[in-house]
């Protein structure tokens, strides 16, 4: 229908239901002498030309009739008292009469009909619609956890949308809701009642609307869900429902994130914002699951500039084209090269002369470093070195670099190489401008050779999933997790520190693997579990501390600092002479790298 032919027709219509309103009135008021005068015709005229301009006036004409609500029949509301009132002075003015009866009775039928052949239509329409929908997708019964203001607004949502997810029942602890409906949906009783209520009801889909609910009770209605339903959705975070952004195609898959029972990270922002902002900051592997993170991280507090290096030219175009949506004023800058490469470390780092420094840039899969013990030495240790001493020529402010768990006590080439990089970044800290710290963590899930996504992988090719040993243990965070912590960190720093991040408690693998199973919908009978043997360099319990380090301060809920005078001085043997050693003997000299160094002295805790 074009808008010509639909605006005569909305005109015809309303000019209709106008002239029956004034002539019902009419007639009910003067049952047995309905004479029409003078007066009559030119109110009827006036009211019907005052009406027509209102209605363009308050854009009537342009709303569709579908999609009518409470905002359009307020507008209509304005129009039939304002061209009452019209019609009224008219008469005062051209007979000193006023028909009073007359103007508050088609006033009452001009409100009736005009009102209700519009939510008429509405209701034809979605009627149709509805049918049209149910008839052409195959729903799938749907429970939603929480009758509250996000529960509800997801059953609308579900509702006027083609979902194939049909809302039929409301689960609430709420007991004043219980046996009310809401949007249609009955709440037939509390979470306790769930597993009872999936089987009744032969529930095919369960959302989780209760975006404040978080830890353990999130973890337990979780897996209670998955238990009894293989198709389980949260809702978005609260600030999206808060913002007006929720819907539906913003549900997302419950994740093995859900079941780490992690509260949400405070941050400090005035302090970090006080750093970044205005700030020109370089990000080495700016492409890895690390340093991406730390990169959109930082972006929210509007840098300067923002430069990107990596050696990977697929991993820099994916992250500038997601920060370059995202970027607000920010700069944001690409540097294609690798790290071993010390003349163009120092020529990038001195053209882009950053105020802050994030060395992401690093091999960290154990079993393969074992096997590549000179790309490690390379990049973590020779590559850290290029790094550092760039910064301290180009004059950075503050640099951090990030480490891991693996560092402390050693048994793998991975967490020796990174023990290594710690002690140059000790070093150069001593007699430097530039303020150099580390922070260190453990496992980040979902981070590129991480168990997850093996696991995943297993899962999807119908098992088993293999774990070296069942007391196997990891510290784990999620990434977004880990990174805010390194940006918070990195505010306290005046030079020296060590920063370790609180992982909380350590997790079996196994009971890792058992979750991300149910997750999938399988039991462990269907995905088996089975255990290989410990592979080289791997340790059963990973450690955040040395015995020496326990003597730390906790700066945040999540950080913990102290300071020590353990470093190294240089690394000049080890880069002339290491490709001229076998693997063995580079591997003994990197032990004594680490075991030969200036000794332990008393910690000196930072003063905050």
């Amino acid at each position: 229908m074009n808008y010509k032919f639909r605006l005569i027709s909305l005109l015809t219509i309303d000019s209709i239901i106008v002239l029956i309103s004034i002539f019902l009135a009419h007639v009910f008021l003067n049952p047995f002498n309905p004479t029409v005068d003078l007066m009559l015709v030119l109110s009827s005229i006036i009211l019907l030309i005052s009406h027509h301009i209102l209605c363009f006036y308050f854009h009537l004409y342009q709303r569709i009739w579908k999609y009518a609500n409470i905002d359009e029949l307020i507008s209509l509301c304005k129009v039939v008292i304002l061209s009452i009132l019209i019609t009224a002075v008219s008469q005062l003015i051209f007979f000193n009469d006023l028909y009073e009866r007359g103007l508050f009775l088609t006033l009452i039928l001009h409100l009736v009909f005009l009102c209700g052949i519009r939510l008429f239509w509405r209701y034809i329409q979605l009627r149709r619609d509805d049918v049209i929908r149910k008839s052409s997708i195959k729903r799938k019964a749907t429970l939603i956890l929480g009758a509250g203001v996000s529960g509800r607004s997801i059953s609308v949502e579900l509702q006027k949308t083609y979902s194939v997810l049909n809302p039929v029942i409301f689960l609430d602890d709420n007991p004043k809701l219980k046996n009310l409906e809401i949007n249609g949906i009955p709440v037939v009783g509390n979470l306790k009642d769930l597993e009872a209520i999936v089987e009744h009801y032969n529930i095919k889909h369960i959302i989780i609307a209760m975006p404040s609910l978080r830890g353990e009770q999130l973890q337990q209605i979780i897996q209670r869900s998955k238990r009894v339903c293989k198709d389980v959705q949260l809702l978005p975070k609260y600030r999206e429902f808060a913002t007006g952004e929720l819907s539906y195609s913003k549900f997302r898959d419950v994740s093995i994130e859900d079941l780490l029972g992690r509260e949400p990270i405070k941050l400090n922002n005035e302090i970090i914002s006080a750093q970044v902002k205005d700030s020109i900051i370089l990000v080495t592997g700016a492409g890895g699951s690390i340093g991406s993170e730390i990169c959109r991280q930082l972006i929210k507090y509007n840098p300067k500039e923002l430069v990107l290096i990596d050696h990977s030219e697929f991993n820099i175009f994916q992250i500038r084209n997601e920060l370059e949506r995202i970027k607000g004023s920010t700069v944001i800058k690409t540097e294609i090269l690798n790290i071993e490469n010390r003349k163009r470390v120092f020529m990038v780092v001195e053209k882009h002369k950053p105020k802050m420094m994030f060395h992401a840039a690093a091999y960290k899969h154990v079993p393969l470093m074992e096997g590549n013990i000179y790309s490690a030495v390379a990049t973590n240790i020779l590559g850290t070195n290029n790094v550092v001493d760039a910064s301290h020529n180009a004059e950075v402010e503050n640099f951090i670099l990030i480490s891991s768990d693996k560092a402390v006590n050693p048994e793998s080439v991975m967490g020796i190489t990174k023990r290594v990089a710690e002690l140059i970044v000790n070093g150069k800290n001593r007699n430097s401008k530039t303020k150099y710290a580390f922070v260190r963590f453990g496992n980040v899930l979902g981070s590129s050779g991480s168990v997850i996504p093996i696991f995943k992988q297993q899962i999807q090719n119908g098992g088993p999933i293999t774990i070296t040993h069942p007391d196997m243990t990891r510290y784990f965070m999620t990434i977004p997790e880990a990174t805010q912590l390194v940006i918070q960190a990195t505010s306290y720093s005046n030079g020296g520190e060590t920063f370790v991040l609180d992982m909380g408690e350590p997790v079996k693998i196994t009971d890792l693997a058992k979750k991300l199973i149910h997750l999938s919908g399988f039991t462990e009978e269907e995905i088996p579990i089975i255990y290989t043997g410990v592979r080289p360099g791997e340790k059963i319990h990973e450690e955040l501390f040395y015995k020496n380090e326990q003597h730390y301060k906790q700066i945040h809920s999540k950080i913990f600092v102290f300071n020590n005078n353990q470093y190294l001085q240089n690394v000049d043997y080890l880069q002339e002479n290491y490709l001229f050693l076998n693997e063995s003997e580079l591997q003994e000299l990197l032990k004594k790298l680490i075991n030969e160094k200036t000794q332990y002295t008393p910690e000196r805790l930072i003063q905050t």
